[in-house]
């Protein structure tokens, strides 16, 4: 008992002359399900709602001839990928051409010859049948490479967060610090992409990576001790030094994890540049190379004045904060000495951004608290 049979493939014949139908369907009906219509209007439509493997097209019909109705067929995503193979009594070789040309993939001339027109078909149906399958397979493989990029990218977000997390919950003075400014290097960074120095590397991609990065900043403060990164009040000159090494404690971190993975990924190449080098200033003065100008990378120039800025604008148990007014005025006063002089200029255009970001995450009072439970705790 024959359990399963493959269904036949569908052609669809076309034709004014029902001999011409007949004959056709007669030659095919023992290896294909046969359709057949005498006039183009109702092949456009049977095609569109039932596609068949293949059509086999008349060129002289009324209302509609054959090489209109191919090119309605293949003007439609749903019909363009049905192979056609034109049926016709003229010879002229312009004729072959123009059906060529409008995406026939054949073309035979009466009277015809059934071996020849059986071997057209089986190879034409075929072929399409081949190409389906590799539409299907590529279809698919599209889409899994597209969920393996979404799920890479959601891990490597939950990786950076939770690096990002392990320093802050060290840190007594973060609060809302992190999202205050990742979203700083946002606005700066999108605003930056018109100025000629910097549109070539901010690219929606990296604008997007140092978004994410950004909280990475000051991952290597979890190399600090206690007595100093938890210290109530301003460090010791010997306390400054020790406090100073952890842009290079984060910076060897991030390539420990570049050389464990075989390759330095992009976002590392850029959350390494914000690690080590954020606290260099323009003039030299920074540190930890005393790196001068352009020597910078541009995502430690975007993250010190990120930094910079929330920081004046944050309590600290030895200050208080600053008002937005007052901080924007520091930022200008080091335009081209502590900042690159056209992050600064950006920072001029987008600085009610940078106040709204202020208030949209500003640190509540219970978590100010939290953080002064854990310094007690701490220390």
């Amino acid at each position: 008992m024959e359990l399963f049979r493959a269904s036949k493939p569908t052609v669809l014949v076309v034709d004014d002359t029902p001999s011409n139908l007949a004959l056709v369907a007669e030659l095919l009906k023992n290896s294909y399900t046969v359709k057949a219509v005498t006039n183009g209007v109702k092949a456009l439509a049977l095609a569109e709602v039932e596609p068949p493997d293949l059509i086999l097209l008349d060129v002289v019909m009324p209302e509609i001839d054959g090489y209109e109705v191919c090119r309605l067929l293949k003007a439609k995503p749903g019909t363009r990928q049905i192979p056609i193979i034109f049926l016709t009594s003229s010879g002229e070789v312009e004729d072959e051409q123009l059906g060529l040309a409008l995406g026939a993939v054949d073309y035979i001339t009466r009277p015809i010859n059934p071996p020849i027109l059986l071997s057209r078909v089986r190879a034409h149906v075929a072929d399409a049948a081949y190409a389906k399958t590799m539409r299907v397979n590529n279809e698919y493989l599209e889409f899994e490479v597209t969920k393996r990029t979404r799920e890479l990218a959601a891990l490597q977000d939950v990786t950076i967060l939770a690096l990002a997390s392990l320093a802050e919950k060290r840190d007594a003075d973060t609060g809302n610090h992190l999202r205050r400014t990742q979203h700083y290097m946002r606005a700066l960074s999108k605003h930056l992409r018109l100025n000629s120095r910097f549109t070539e590397f901010l690219t929606d991609e990296t604008v997007e990576l140092l978004f994410k990065c950004a909280p990475l900043h000051d991952i290597g403060k979890v190399g600090i001790p206690d007595r100093i990164l938890l210290k109530p009040g301003r460090y010791e000159p010997e306390e400054f030094e020790i406090m100073k090494t952890h842009p290079k404690l984060g910076r060897d971190a991030l390539l420990h994890a570049g050389a464990t993975s075989g390759a330095m990924l992009d976002f590392l190449e850029i959350a390494k540049d914000i690690v080590y080098s954020h606290h260099e200033k323009w003039d030299g003065s920074g540190y930890p190379l005393g790196l001068i100008g352009e020597a910078i990378p541009i995502p430690a120039r975007l993250m010190a004045l990120a930094d910079v800025y929330d920081a004046l604008i944050s309590p600290r148990v030895y200050k208080a904060s600053m008002s937005h007014a007052q901080a924007a005025e520091i930022i200008i006063q080091g335009k081209g000495t502590h900042f690159d002089p056209d992050i600064v200029d950006a920072f001029h255009c987008v600085a009610n951004e940078f106040q709204a970001i202020t208030t949209r995450f500003n640190d509540t009072q219970d978590e100010l608290e939290t953080k002064a439970h854990y310094l007690e705790l701490a220390l």
